[in-house]
């Protein structure tokens, strides 16, 4: 493909991200740009250029080793539901922006400190970088077929640089806060994360596939080559050895790497986003490996014997078949993988540079005095240019030194610079003794052996085996070869390396640390860094400090970073939160804290320290008092903790004592009522008796048809009085499960049908129409039918009791359902109040829906229904309609297996 249409291509497909990273700025509360998928995706930009094109060179010549770099992260990532969202946690309460401002902060706010870091990061990151470039040049070469130029003007590399400098400054410093979450950058590097493995997959299927005969094939004829088996076994032990310390050197960048850094921790909205990140992120990088191996030894036998670069596979394989679309796919697969790791990079970098090097080391005086406009620009142009230098330093170091070294090669070098920051950054979250004085110091010394083991070799270059100081170590002393110290001859040159500096970086951490303690600012980072779990909601309160300091004095600070509205309503919620007087002049040390919190998004931790302590006047504090203080922050976080605790428990017993004794007034007066209707029911027909057989006793006279009469109400009356005790003794078994059913296939209509006989006079006597045509003549239900009947005649006599007095109708429907069978019984006369719904059936219940004084029955009836459908484990309740009454039970269908006997 012409140079021409190529960059046709890449300018169309950089317009695309800066499409996305804008849309993405604008919905930046859109499920689309904040989800837990883009924030996993995001952290794929662990996989550069050298994860695209790198591991495919390493498994063409090295065979299985590729593998550590993958390995390592796969079996640390599920700790992150640990340490990962306990350094989140920190981040948040903090305002910490970069892995400078972390490291920093935990050792007493140490303003050499976050520059070390930085300058470490620097020094580790721009070859990485270079190496990207080195990737975007060398596969635009190949695509194009032209050679790489010397002229900077004239080669394509130096245009990238500006274009993605540019995107990088732009998106990247949009905010003067450097912890304001950066949706446009974020959407993109995920959306690029899905392109590069997507376009992976492709190009790997299509060499598997379709060049050769899926992975058997590949094998055996992989299998053929020289030195195949040697490259595709661990080895023996000094093989172990490198696999192993590879594996803890890529444990440590997933971690440590300032692009990992900014996107796990920085960019984390949710700490329940980690959730999916622990399974997806792993998922991604093993994806991602499945077709590195057929690539890699589907090179190997294309072009054996020819003196290719292994790293550029997956391009001169299509390109071999003449295949111009998968070729530039594959392409802008790499691309997106090498820009991703560049902007990120760059953006992370420049925000250390700015806060923990030129501002405190440079400007943070001169922003006392200036407006709050003013210094936000400063900031922001202060992050731009850092952006811009660091490119065209990485753009520097490409065109000097990269060009003869592969992608493995630099990025390994990066990771174990980047790896000596590992003791003070995981000592911070871990360890309470460990101090800035052991930080500083196990940093600088594992730099420096990195430096002698490493650096400087790869910038006299490897592979010039005359090197004095390579081959026979400084001055001849061969115990000193930079790649054999003290004769240790059986490590490669990275492990080797990573091997030695963190002996001496973890042995001096740890001897410091232990030899000289902290100050109280260091070890007051310390119990809140590890103890963030117990400070995450009250974290202020756990700052120590003791002086004199004035809350106006602050608040001008204040003012020229974030503004008159911003300040006003960051010291509201500050008064709110910690119920403070907005008319009290003197700050506290929570006042403090919160201060440089609101300073750190915009300066840095160190900065953030230096313009505080410009206007307000410390004292000292001992070592013994900084313990003091925290162990009763502990207990009143603990005592507080506790009564809150209490406190809701006991208004919760307070609710629910609340609600109980309204129940119980209820029952109680619904019980009242009860007993008083059943005493007037009692009394009512004894009443009668007692006179009708006064009478009868009294008179012997009466004629023999009155004293048929009176005889006929006694037993009426006696009837109806055994009736109610029937109705008082049923319940009672059935509450206490006396009641025993006995079930029986039965046809719910002909029930219905026998229930409704005995009951035709009275309907008869009151005009009411009753309306009961089913469909069919059989409906099989599972139940006890003398109950049944007297659920049905119960509430066709409630039915009959309540119909319109003038045009009485009342209608049965019988439905035959899956599991159930329902019955409905409908009634045209008082509609049932909405609050009655659920009470009607209570025991102790009379609905106050009835037209007349005294409530018509004991109220006892429905009770009774309630307990016969429900042993039958049917229910039965009301319906809402418009007019009347409805009333509908069900039962168990007889059809269906689970509720057939049989």
């Amino acid at each position: 493909m012409s140079s021409i249409g190529l960059l046709i291509v890449l300018a169309f497909y950089v317009s695309m991200l800066f499409y996305i990273a804008h849309w993405a700025e604008k919905k930046s509360h859109s499920k689309w740009t904040n989800n837990a998928y883009i924030y996993s995706f995001s952290l794929a930009v662990y996989c550069s250029a050298w994860t695209y094109y790198g591991s495919i060179g390493v498994a063409a010549t090295f065979g299985l080793s590729y593998l550590t770099i993958y390995i390592g992260p796969i079996i640390i990532i599920p700790t992150w539901m640990i340490i990962l969202k306990k350094i989140i946690r920190i981040s948040r309460v903090n305002k910490i922006t970069s892995i400078a401002d972390f490291i920093s902060l935990r050792y007493g706010n140490s303003r050499f400190l976050g520059a070390l870091v930085t300058l470490v990061c620097i020094f580790g990151i721009l070859p990485y970088i270079a190496l990207q470039l080195k990737s975007i040049s060398d596969t635009f070469n190949i695509v194009t077929r032209t050679q790489s130029s010397t002229n900077i003007f004239s080669d394509t590399t130096t245009y990238v640089c500006l274009a993605l400098a540019l995107f990088a400054s732009y998106y990247g410093t949009k905010y003067v806060d450097a912890s304001e979450k950066r949706r446009g950058i974020v959407t993109a590097v995920a959306i690029e994360s899905i392109l590069k493995l997507v376009f992976f997959i492709i190009i790997g299927s299509y060499v598997t596939f379709f060049v050769f005969d899926g992975f058997d094939d590949i094998y055996e004829k992989a299998a053929l080559l020289e030195n195949f088996a040697q490259k595709n076994t661990i080895g023996g032990l000094s093989e172990g050895l490198n696999w192993f310390f590879l594996c803890v050197l890529s444990m440590f960048a997933i971690f440590l790497l300032p692009r990992q850094f900014h996107t796990s921790i920085v960019e984390n909205n949710k700490e329940k986003h980690i959730q999916t990140a622990i399974w997806l992120f792993p998922l991604y990088l093993l994806l991602f490996n499945v077709f590195v191996y057929p690539i890699a030894w589907g090179g190997n036998i294309l072009f054996e014997g020819q003196q290719l670069n292994a790293d550029t596979y997956s391009l001169l394989i299509p390109q071999y078949f003449d295949n111009k679309f998968l070729t530039v796919m594959v392409f802008l697969g790499g691309f997106s993988a090498a820009i991703s790791m560049i902007i990120v990079s760059s953006i992370s970098l420049a925000t250390m540079l700015s806060n923990n090097l030129l501002i405190p080391y440079g400007f943070v005086g001169s922003l006392q005095d200036v407006s709050e406009e003013k210094n936000s620009k400063r900031i922001v142009l202060s992050r731009k240019i850092g952006i811009f230098l660091l490119i065209l330093f990485a753009y520097a170091i490409y065109r000097g030194f990269v060009l003869d070294y592969s992608l493995v090669s630099i990025g390994l070098v990066s990771f174990v610079v980047i790896a000596q920051l590992a003791p003070a950054f995981f000592g911070a979250i871990f360890w309470r003794r460990g101090s800035k004085k052991g930080a500083v110091t196990g940093i600088i010394l594992g730099f420096l052996v990195c430096l002698y083991t490493i650096l400087i070799p790869y910038a006299i270059g490897v592979t010039k085996s005359s090197s004095t100081f390579i081959q026979e170590g400084p001055w001849g002393f061969t115990m000193l070869k930079p790649f054999e110290i003290f004769g240790l001859n059986y490590l490669d040159p990275i492990p080797h390396a990573f091997f030695w500096s963190m002996l001496l970086n973890v042995m001096s951490y740890l001897a410091v640390s232990v030899s000289f303690k902290g100050n109280y600012r260091e070890r007051n980072y310390a119990e809140m860094f590890i103890d963030i779990d117990k400070y995450i909601t009250n974290h202020e309160n756990a700052f120590v400090w003791k002086g004199i300091a004035y809350v106006s004095d602050i608040q001008k600070v204040l003012k020229r970073f974030l503004g008159e509205a911003r300040t006003a309503r960051a010291l509201a919620i500050f008064n709110l939160k910690y119920n403070v007087d907005k008319n009290n002049n003197t700050a506290d040390a929570k006042f403090i804290k919160f201060a440089e919190n609101l300073l750190t998004g915009h300066i840095g931790t160190a900065s953030a320290k230096i313009l505080i302590a410009s206007v307000i006047k410390e004292d000292k504090i001992s070592l013994p008092e900084v313990l003091r203080i925290l162990e009763e922050s502990k207990e009143n976080l603990i005592i507080n903790k506790k009564l809150t605790d209490t406190s809701r428990e006991l208004q919760t017993i307070s609710e629910q004592l609340k609600d109980a004794n309204i129940k119980l007034v209820n029952k109680d007066i619904q019980k009242d009522e009860f007993l008083d209707t059943v005493t007037h029911e009692l009394r009512t027909p004894i009443t009668a008796i007692r006179a009708a057989s006064e009478i009868l006793h009294d008179d012997d006279d009466i004629p023999l048809e009155m004293r048929k009469q009176f005889l006929k109400s006694i037993i009426t009356e006696s009837d109806r009085l055994n009736r109610l005790i029937d109705k008082i003794l049923d319940l009672e078994k059935f509450e206490t499960g006396k009641q025993k059913l006995y079930l029986s296939k039965n046809n719910i209509l002909k029930t219905i049908s026998n229930t409704l006989t005995p009951l035709q006079q009275l309907i008869k006597n009151k005009n009411i129409t009753v309306v009961f045509d089913p469909d069919s003549d059989e409906i099989k239900a599972f139940y006890d039918e003398e109950r049944i009947i007297q659920v049905i005649q119960n509430l066709i006599s409630n039915a009959i009791k309540f119909c319109s007095a003038s045009s009485g109708k009342i209608t049965i429907t019988v439905t035959e359902e899956q599991q159930n069978v329902v019955v409905k019984i409908y009634n045209n006369g008082n509609e049932i109040k909405a609050e009655d719904r659920e009470s009607i059936f209570d025991k102790f219940y009379q609905s106050r829906d009835q037209n007349v004084k005294k409530p018509i029955g004991s109220g006892l009836g429905l009770a009774i229904c309630k307990q016969i459908i429900e042993l039958h484990k049917g229910k039965i309740w009301t319906e809402k309609t418009t007019a009347g009454a409805t009333f509908i039970f069900t039962l168990p269908n007889y059809n269906t297996k689970e509720n057939s006997p049989l």
